[in-house]
């Protein structure tokens, strides 16, 4: 659909049923979920295991056919973390899977379909045996993973840097860097004498950035009906 009919009084339910599902039955999941976060359509997050902690505004967007998972594993050798830090964002079909330890730093952003896991799942030579090699993953500070890359086992990247689409990272990325391919090579460096700026800086003030939001919205969707939201899902008209 081209155009949002819904109207305002709709989209603010909405808003309602997402947080209420996000302290019913996210939450509790969780062993820390920080202040101010934002989930879109919250049913389709799926977690799994200890151990996984949100900071704060963290932003996580998801889709009934891109779901996003999070998974800690438990073994004879211990257990995995995911620690998602403050600002991040996690979009649609994100998966992260852990036996180990994989953590995001602040103002991260994970694009669609990413992966990270930080085990082989089985041993090399005794596929028998579940796990397998795990090592650490590491992303420092403002890093950007790109749609549909995979990070494995033992990685870190470093603070600023962006990891191209589709690139599989099986070794450290330095810091201010861009990297792709696969194997992902550094194929740019950032210029050290530009800023950079980080999610932080848009959600630094959550509470007059939703101000605002409300009001593009009140101003997007004053004029719809309920009537003309029901007739554009029954009926809808080109262009609709």
């Amino acid at each position: 659909m081209r155009q949002d009919h819904r109207p305002y009084a709709a989209k603010r339910l909405h808003r309602v049923i997402e947080r209420s599902y996000v302290e019913r039955f996210v939450a509790p999941h969780l062993d820390a979920l920080g202040p101010d976060y934002k989930m879109m359509k919250p049913w389709n997050l799926k977690v799994h295991g200890p151990n996984i902690r949100f900071g704060r505004c963290v932003h996580v967007i998801t889709a009934r056919h891109r779901k996003v998972q999070l998974t800690t594993w438990e073994h004879d050798a211990g257990a995995g973390h995911i620690d998602v830090g403050d600002y991040c964002l996690l979009c649609p079909g994100v998966r992260l899977d852990s036996a180990c330890h994989i953590e995001v730093g602040p103002s991260s952003m994970i694009a669609s379909t990413a992966y990270l896991t930080d085990a082989d799942w089985h041993d090399v030579y005794d596929r028998s045996r579940p796990i397998g090699n795990n090592a650490r993953i590491v992303l420092e500070e403002n890093v950007w993973i790109g749609d549909s890359a995979i990070v494995c086992k033992g990685v870190t990247i470093g603070r600023n840097s962006v990891i191209g689409a589709g690139a599989v990272v099986t070794n450290d990325v330095p810091a201010n860097s861009i990297a792709a391919g696969n194997p992902a090579k550094v194929v740019k460096t950032l210029d050290p004498a530009r800023e950079i700026k980080r999610r932080e800086n848009l959600l630094s003030d959550p509470l007059a950035l939703d101000a605002t939001m409300d009001e593009v919205d009140r101003y997007l969707l004053g004029n719809n009906s309920w009537l003309g939201w029901l007739r554009s899902i029954v009926a809808p008209r080109r262009g609709d």
